[in-house]
Formats: structure tokens, C-alpha cells, sequence
């Protein structure tokens, strides 16, 4: 079978981004990944709308754009889990798994026999991620958490933007795609684990814990010198030139990693003086002259188009690149040639394009199959296949609001 989890069944109770982001990684990899719904109103990601995902006559349909970015590959069940009878299928659903998500409040999920303890009496071999804001410990454990506040607490906004600037998210919500990456991994590991012990796990996932990790180098360069960094817009802090610069039509970046590289690039841009130079021969020595050396590299810039440069550059070994809107990376040849968009059949909007996994496989190659569900669209087909419910049986919980 496809993919390297084929074997394995998620539950994933999670809404919005973080948790169903790990979700769809996991189905990605071939697990089966039956998504858990409020009836009628479903993942609150639904709603994010406009854009809405349009139907085959070009109508709005009343699933958000938003919601496809991260719910492919799953099948939708309803369940009303403050009923008992909802609890009741959520705990048949656990038993069967082997992984669930949730992203509840801290102890919401207790409150229906529904947290860990309850479904490892039940399921000692599951491993149960869940996802919060703040995690299961702490002085912040109950607080909500969304990735805006995230961004600003876990320091993420204090280096993103222009010098001197106000305070900038990011252009996308890092600290849910990170904590939803984090998860898969973790998840990944504990089956892992697992495969060897035959004992499930409690997988504890904070969106400020993982924002804080994502910033990498800021950390450390923070920890070395005691001073906080700052918002440099474009730059590097520690790496120059590692930047956008303007050309005679537009704009180009390059990335000079290290010593041979720039030295490559004053060659090819006809200023080979400038790699001999004391002030930027070495790349710590670029760093403390970095206002000089843009300077004098910008005046260079400024005397080709983007075009030239790009060609130029690409010649010489030099790493560089446009800055391309969306529609623009969907145009280019090696985004094109790597099969990025993948279009899914949808049952109401026909041929649903969207963004295949960036995982590849030689062994156990990936297949995108299942577009992003309708809500409960698979209700009837879980509670009859995995749980063995009869139409009458089905026809009363639906009757009842249970589903």
C-alpha cells in the first residue's frame, strides 16, 4: 500500500490548524485519518472565509479556502461528544486507533471520559498527542492560545520586520504549522517506540514551546551576547551578502553561505576587488561592515535587470532567486516539474487544486487520493464499516443529534 503509515488509523479530534496539520501529515503518509466533527457547524477553519471553495457551476460553497490548506486525506465523521451516546463512539473510534489529536483546553476532553487516562484504560497501545497553547503544565496550562499572540509572546515578531518598524507576524501562522510539524514527529517517534515496547504514550505539544524552538539561531545568538536581537528586515545576522537587492527593474536575492561563494559572486559581478578587500574578505569581517559592503554591492545591482542577474549568477554557481508572488511559484519550471499542485476529485467543487506533500519516498511513495472532506461525509460509512452500527442504528443517532 501507499505511503509508510498505511498501517495505521488517526483519530483526530482537532480543529483549525496546528492539530489538523499534523493530521494531514500523517495521512500523507498513508495513514487513515477519520476526522472528528461537530454536527452541523464542524471544524471552526470552515468558516474562514473568503475565499470559499467553489462548486463545479463556479458557486460558493460553504467550505473556506482555508480549510482545504489542511484537512486533505481525511474522512469527516459528526459526533456530539457532550452526549453520552458521542462519548460512546468517540471511546469505540479510540480503541481502534492507534494515534489521536486533539486540541482541546487543558482538562476539556477529561470532563467526557475522553483524555488520556480514560482512553488508555481502554487502548493502552494508543498514542494520544494533544495540542494547546501553553501545554499540560505551567501556570498558563488553561489559557487559550491562538498563533497571533503566539507570535508576539514566543518572540517570533521581535525580529520580523523592518529596522526601526513596528512589531510584524509572519506572512503565515508559523507557530500552528510548527507545532503541527513537531506533532507528526513526535507522533512518528512514539510509533516507533511503540513498534518495540507495545506501550502507547501521552505526547504533551505547546504552541509557545514550539514557536520559541523555531527561532533557531536567535536563540543562541541571543545566548551568546546577552543582547536580544532586533528586526533587521531582509538581512542576516549572521550571514552577508544574505539578502534582496534592487536591480535596474525589480528585485534579486542572493544567498553567499560562505567565503567561496562570495568570492564567486565579486567575480562574476565584475567587482573582484571587493573579495579582496580586508573589510569583507571573510564573512565575520562582511558582518561587522555590512552597512559599506550593501552599499557598494547595491550601486552594482542597480546597473542590470533582474534577468541578467539571474542568468549571470545561475552561470556562475551563486545562489539566487526572484522574489515571486504565489501565482508565480506555481509558474516556475522546477516547481512544475516536481508535481507541487495536485488536483483531487471533490464532490462538489470537481477538480479541488492543492499543494502536495513535500515528503518523497522511493520505497513506500506517497499518493494524494482523498480531497479535503465534506463535513460528515463519512459518518455513515465509519459507524457502519469500522463500528458495525446497522442503518436503524445510524438513522437513530442522527435522529437523536448525536451525529
Amino acid at each position: 500500500m501507499a505511503g509508510p503509515l498505511s498501517h495505521i488509523r488517526v483519530l483526530d479530534l482537532s480543529r483549525v490548524l496546528a492539530g489538523p496539520w499534523a493530521g494531514q501529515n500523517l495521512a500523507d503518509l498513508g495513514a487513515e485519518v477519520i476526522k472528528v466533527e461537530r454536527p452541523k457547524v464542524g471544524d471552526d477553519s470552515r468558516a474562514f472565509g473568503p475565499p470559499w471553495v467553489k462548486d463545479k457551476a463556479g458557486k460558493d460553497t460553504k467550505d473556506s479556502a482555508y480549510f482545504t490548506s489542511a484537512n486533505r486525506g481525511k474522512k469527516s465523521i459528526t459526533v456530539n461528544i457532550s452526549s453520552a451516546a458521542g462519548q460512546a463512539i468517540v471511546r469505540e473510534l479510540a480503541r481502534a486507533s492507534d494515534v489521536l489529536i486533539e486540541n482541546y483546553k487543558y482538562g476539556d476532553l477529561a470532563r467526557y471520559g475522553l483524555g488520556y487516562d480514560g482512553l488508555k484504560a481502554i487502548n493502552p497501545r494508543l498514542i494520544y498527542c494533544s495540542v494547546t497553547g501553553f501545554g499540560q503544565t505551567g501556570p498558563y496550562r488553561e489559557r487559550p492560545g491562538y498563533d497571533f499572540m503566539i507570535q508576539g509572546m514566543g518572540g517570533m515578531m521581535s525580529v520580523t520586520g523592518e529596522h526601526g518598524g513596528e512589531p510584524m507576524r509572519a506572512g503565515v501562522p508559523v507557530a500552528d504549522i510548527i507545532t503541527g510539524m513537531y506533532a507528526s514527529i513526535a507522533i512518528c517517534a512514539a510509533l516507533a517506540h511503540r513498534a518495540e515496547s507495545g506501550k502507547g504514550q501521552h505526547l504533551d505539544l505547546a504552541l509557545l514551546d514550539s514557536q520559541i524552538a523555531l527561532l533557531a539561531y536567535q536563540n543562541t545568538n541571543y545566548f551568546a551576547t546577552g543582547t536580544p536581537p532586533k528586526r533587521i528586515g531582509n538581512l542576516h545576522p549572521n550571514i552577508v551578502p544574505y539578502q534582496p537587492f534592487h536591480t535596474a527593474d525589480g528585485e534579486v536575492i542572493i544567498a553567499c553561505g560562505n567565503d567561496n561563494l562570495y568570492r564567486k559572486f565579486c567575480e562574476a559581478a565584475g567587482c573582484p576587488q571587493l573579495a579582496g578587500d580586508a573589510r569583507f574578505a571573510t564573512n565575520g569581517k562582511r558582518v561587522e561592515n555590512r552597512a559599506e559592503l550593501t552599499r557598494l554591492l547595491q550601486e552594482i545591482f542597480s546597473r542590470r535587470s533582474t534577468h541578467e542577474w539571474l542568468e549571470l549568477l545561475e552561470a556562475a554557481g551563486v545562489p539566487n532567486g526572484p522574489i515571486n508572488n504565489v501565482a508565480q511559484v506555481f509558474e516556475e519550471p522546477q516547481v512544475r516539474a516536481r508535481g507541487v499542485r495536485v488536483e483531487l476529485d471533490h464532490p462538489v467543487a470537481g477538480k479541488l487544486p492543492t499543494v502536495a506533500s513535500p515528503m518523497r519516498f522511493s520505497g513506500t511513495p506517497l499518493e494524494h487520493k482523498l480531497a479535503p472532506p465534506l463535513l460528515g461525509e463519512h459518518t455513515e460509512e465509519i459507524l457502519r464499516e469500522r463500528l458495525g452500527r446497522s442503518a436503524a442504528q445510524i438513522a437513530a443517532l442522527r435522529a437523536e443529534g448525536v451525529i
